[in-house]
């Protein structure tokens, strides 16, 4: 009987053993620096079960298996440095797919010394953004976009140098945008729309390798202040900022443009629209009363879309937009536009011009016979003019204004303004 109890013990002892390692959650012969697994630990808890569904990245985190050691379907979105010596693998990228992930950043984010890239778009994280990640100096890449953050930016620009990316749009952020932003020399994108940020616009002149600035949806105030001249995306569109855009016509790389849904006045400046690379420009639901438009013929224009509706602009409908080669739509509906409709836009109809709404104005007389012939082609409208509109005519569908609305012959020289809108 002593015999047998002899034997019995040390096998009991060895399962116990077995049971012990086996329950523990960051493994003796990590190849992974524990630091780093323990963060992929507290940011897998932050989350809430439910949401990890079995297709996604999150559901592949065995932590049995080492995060840099294996090369199957664990730990998708995890990437690791390759050391040369017999140092530690370090993470340096975590890209989660969007599902959908319902939870928090842990404040131990920041441990991941190493990081480069941290992607949590598309998911619905929330709260603040931990402190902790905006001390990771060697981030290229951080977007955040589409999720519930709330709070203010925590920026810390001193370590942020080598900061690429940074994608925080379509959260609840708020508060002012820090000038420490302007600091990040690095920035090639920085996308802060669909928040709750106030206050003025920072200086960002001196971010000279951005090329493209999306501060829309916000509720920013104040005149436009000095822009990155290598911009070619600008987009500031539904906020509340005001003045003249004169400024614009310094960005000589430019090729998106939306300043729609403000309150800027004054003149569109022909500036604006010979930007040699500019394409596509909207302007629409401003406070805009001139548009400037000179002869392009003969200088390489690359506009192919204008928006310049609900604004106020006056006077006859700018002629010299026919000399502009590349444009195929224009938008200039709902302003005070009057006069009759130039010849030369009946020309360009159905040829290179792919749509024009005129709708909403002032304009008077007989339409060009284009308007009738090549109506098929186009999309567009003239309703709500002062037209000799046939009805047959599918851009004169909605009819046009009451005679009582409509100008005199008198009010056409100039001494009668027109009504406003």
């Amino acid at each position: 009987m002593a015999r047998t109890m002899h034997y019995v013990f040390p096998f009991c002892s060895s399962i116990i053993t077995t049971l012990i390692l086996t329950s523990i959650p960051i493994l003796i012969h990590s190849k992974t620096l524990d630091s780093d697994i323990q963060v992929l630990h507290f940011l897998k808890q932050s989350i809430d079960p439910v949401s990890i569904t079995s297709s996604s990245f999150l559901n592949t985190w065995d932590f049995n298996i080492d995060p840099c050691d294996n090369t199957g379907g664990h730990f998708l979105g995890i990437i690791c440095t390759i050391p040369l010596d017999n140092s530690s693998s370090r993470i340096t990228v975590v890209d989660l797919d969007g599902m959908g992930y319902d939870g928090f950043i842990p404040p131990e984010i920041g441990n991941l010394s190493e990081l480069t890239i941290l992607d949590l778009s598309k998911n619905n994280f929330r709260g603040p953004i931990p402190y902790s990640i905006f001390t990771l100096s060697k981030l290229t890449t951080l977007s955040l976009s589409n999720n519930f953050f709330t709070g203010r930016i925590p920026i810390e620009s001193r370590r942020l140098m080598q900061l690429e990316i940074l994608d925080l749009s379509n959260n609840r952020l708020f508060g002012s945008i820090s000038t420490a932003v302007s600091a990040m020399r690095s920035l090639t994108y920085l996308g802060l729309a669909n928040n709750r940020f106030s206050g003025r616009i920072p200086d960002l002149h001196g971010l000279w390798q951005l090329s493209t600035l999306d501060l829309s949806g916000n509720r920013l105030h104040g005149n436009l202040s000095h822009l990155p001249t290598n911009l070619r995306t600008l987009s500031l569109s539904h906020n509340k900022l005001s003045g003249n855009i004169f400024s614009i016509t310094e960005l000589k790389e430019l090729r998106i443009l939306d300043l729609s849904d403000n309150l800027f006045s004054g003149d569109i400046a022909d500036g604006i629209l010979t930007l040699p690379k500019v394409i596509r420009i909207n302007v629409s639901v401003n406070s805009f009363t001139a548009i400037s438009v000179v002869n392009f013929y003969g200088q390489e224009t690359q506009l192919q879309i204008l928006d310049a509706r609900r604004n106020r602009l006056r006077g006859h409908l700018p002629l010299n937009l026919v000399s502009l080669e590349n444009l195929t739509t224009i938008n200039l509906g709902h302003n005070n536009f009057s006069g009759q409709i130039p010849i030369e836009y009946g020309e360009k109809l159905g040829v290179s011009w792919r749509s024009l709404f005129l709708e909403s104005n002032f304009l008077v007389g007989n339409l060009p016979h284009q308007f009738s012939d090549r109506a098929m082609r186009i999309t567009g409208s003239l309703a709500n003019n002062c037209l000799t509109c046939p009805r047959d005519t599918p851009l004169c569908r909605g009819g046009q204004r009451p005679a009582s609305e409509c100008p005199r012959e008198r009010d056409l020289s100039g001494e009668k303004l027109l009504p406003g809108i």
